[in-house]
């Protein structure tokens, strides 16, 4: 692909790069205004350039299938890097380790894993992403979390320089990461068990995750943190917001912790619901409930 220009300067990338791009289209919630650049490198070597090309004080978005994220209808103001099909490496490794990249999805990682019969890699078939987003999130499903697996990580800054680390150097929780400023990334190592069983374990969590979840619909997964102790959607349940719509964004009758956009809703009208379920969850029940989903870019004027 012929070398695109990223601004006036003599600044390009192999990749595609595209300006304006409607971020509806790359969101799981299919809402969400215009970002002012979307880009797509074409290998490590690529975005480690367009890393270096940008300014200093470029917002990024570092977007992989799109779950997990509400862009406000007035865009976003800054760069989006996708992931998804740029850092697919997938590799077994000694010790029972696999060595995955960023743009892997993790259906994808826990299938490999069961064929490797390695076992402790299921529950990322109930994670509606990549690997990138859920080691930044410390993602989970069916009781299983991300960094409990995490042997070593690769980074790459702004300088488009990829270093090694060890969990040692970050700060995790559930749902939380914290570490070194303005690094993302881009690969892990990571250790599971050998499966002496022979079990097949994937397929069965699949289909509790259809059952219990909105499959088919235009949401981003879970919309908010598990409380101590308790959960999100029982909460939700309890107040009686099952069904509870603004606009075209409605609360999941199936499962309270997702929204739905069922009827052409607007990021207004998703963000407008998070915040509503938030206040009448604190009134009827004193808790505060953290958003998992991240929400960038402006409000309309």
């Amino acid at each position: 692909m012929e070398a695109m220009q990223l601004t006036t300067t003599a600044i390009s990338i192999r990749g595609e790069l595209r300006y304006n791009e409607p971020m509806s289209s790359h969101t799981s919630w299919r809402a969400g205004g215009m970002a002012d650049r979307y880009c797509i490198p074409a290998d490590i070597e690529d975005l480690a350039m367009l890393l270096k090309s940008l300014p200093e004080n470029e917002n990024l978005l570092w977007l992989g299938l799109g779950s997990n994220t509400l862009v406000r209808d007035g865009g976003f103001n800054g760069t989006v890097i996708a992931t998804q099909g740029v850092m697919s490496q997938l590799e077994r490794k000694e010790n029972n380790c696999v060595y995955v990249g960023a743009g892997v999805a993790g259906a994808k990682l826990a299938r490999f894993c069961e064929r490797a019969h390695l076992a402790g890699a299921e529950f990322f078939a109930g994670i509606p992403g990549l690997i990138g987003g859920a080691l930044a999130m410390n993602a989970g499903a069916f009781g299983g979390e991300t960094w409990r697996h995490v042997v070593q990580v690769e980074t790459i800054n702004r300088q488009g320089e990829i270093k090694q680390r060890s969990p040692d150097e970050y700060k995790i929780e559930y749902r939380s990461v914290q570490g070194p400023e303005d690094e993302w990334f881009i690969s892990a190592l990571l250790k599971f068990e050998k499966d002496m069983s022979g079990a097949k374990n994937v397929k069965p969590l699949l289909a509790k995750r259809a059952e219990t979840q909105p499959m088919g619909t235009a949401n981003c997964g879970s919309v908010f943190r598990n409380p101590d102790n308790d959960y999100a959607a029982r909460l939700i349940e309890q107040c009686g917001l099952k069904g509870k719509r603004i606009g075209g964004a409605v609360v999941s009758e199936k499962h309270a912790n997702f929204i739905i956009n069922d009827q052409q809703a607007t990021a207004e009208d998703i963000e407008s619901l998070i915040e509503f379920v938030q206040k009448s969850v604190m009134e009827q029940t004193g808790v505060n409930l953290q958003t998992e989903v991240h929400i960038v870019g402006e409000r309309l004027s």
